[in-house]
């Protein structure tokens, strides 16, 4: 049965659709800012942390990595000034990350790009720039 249903083909033209938006995120981040969508993600999930510090796991769970991924993302942000790391004064194992100064800087300037980005995706296509509520809706429900 080589058939695909509406479903399938559905699933398929998201992916692909995601995969195009995400080399154009990947791209204009990468050369006006030095960072990937998935670190712009990583860095925005910190920024919007209610009490400036998260647990590693809290951060995978926003951002769909592992724990592990997350520490393996977050070293070179740390080394390079945007983040810092400290230990839980509750539970030593547990380390939480807090953006610095010039991180805060780092994911203001790269919003203006995803932005931008977004906004010339969004002009291309008059269909979707007066739903993009509704669309934002839609994929928040389809993640649930």
């Amino acid at each position: 049965m080589n058939h695909k249903s509406e479903e399938q083909t559905l699933a398929l033209t998201f992916a692909a659709s995601w995969n195009r938006l995400e080399k154009k995120l990947d791209s204009a981040l990468g050369a006006v800012r030095g960072i990937s969508f998935a670190e712009y993600r990583l860095l925005r999930a910190l920024l919007d942390t209610p009490n400036a510090w998260a647990s590693r796991v809290d951060l995978a769970q926003s951002v769909g990595l592992t724990p592990s991924g997350v520490t393996r993302a977050l070293r070179p942000m740390e080394k390079l000034g945007y983040v810092t790391t400290a230990k839980s004064k509750r539970d030593a194992r547990l380390a939480l990350a807090s953006l610095t100064p010039p991180g805060r800087d780092l994911v203001n300037d790269a919003s203006g790009v995803v932005n931008d980005v977004m906004s010339t995706v969004l002009e291309r296509s008059r269909k979707t720039s007066p739903q993009v509520d509704d669309m934002t809706e839609l994929l928040e429900e389809f993640g649930r």
